[in-house]
Order: structure tokens, then sequence, then C-alpha cells
């Protein structure tokens, strides 16, 4: 699963970060579409960046099949690590 964070944490994460924007999309009442879009956008981005990072560390199908235990440690890293971009790019931009 490659959730990054539940709907209520992103919501907390504007409303502290972002008050004023918060406060304005809870009056005008897009703060459940800006929350939906920020999530279709931060999934996008985590599947194409574990992609991308998988590919350019031979983190590959071969390796799977190869050493299991191995494949899910890297691809746990590798996730971790696009998990905290894109918490900087996105959640947190």
């Amino acid at each position: 699963d490659l959730h990054l964070c539940d709907r209520r944490q992103r919501q907390m994460c504007i409303r502290d970060s972002k008050h004023l924007l918060y406060t304005t999309m809870l009056i005008e009442g897009t703060l459940n579409s800006y929350l939906a879009d920020i999530d279709k956008q931060a999934q996008e981005r985590l599947l194409l960046l574990t992609k991308q990072i998988a590919e350019q560390e031979n983190v590959t199908e071969q390796l799977k099949a190869d050493n299991a235990m191995l494949w899910v440690q890297k691809m746990n890293e590798i996730q971790s690590r696009v998990r905290e971009i894109i918490y900087n790019e996105i959640i947190y931009a």
C-alpha cells in the first residue's frame, strides 16, 4: 500500500501551516476538493518516483524473484525517501 497519510493528517497539516488558505477554503466549501486534488497529485508522484528510483537503483522484478527479502527492503527504503520528497514538494509546500 502506497498511501502517504490520511485525509485528516493532510487537513491538519494545511490548517497548521497555511491557516489563511485553510480558513478560506473552509468558508468557501472547497477544502474537500482541494484535499482530493492534493491526494491525487501525491499518489501520482509517489508511483512515478518510486518506479524511477527503483529503475535507477536496479531494484527489478529479477531481484524480486532472486531475493524477495532484499527487494522488499530496498523498495521500503525507496518509498520512504519518496514520501519525504512528496511531503516537501506537495503536502507541506
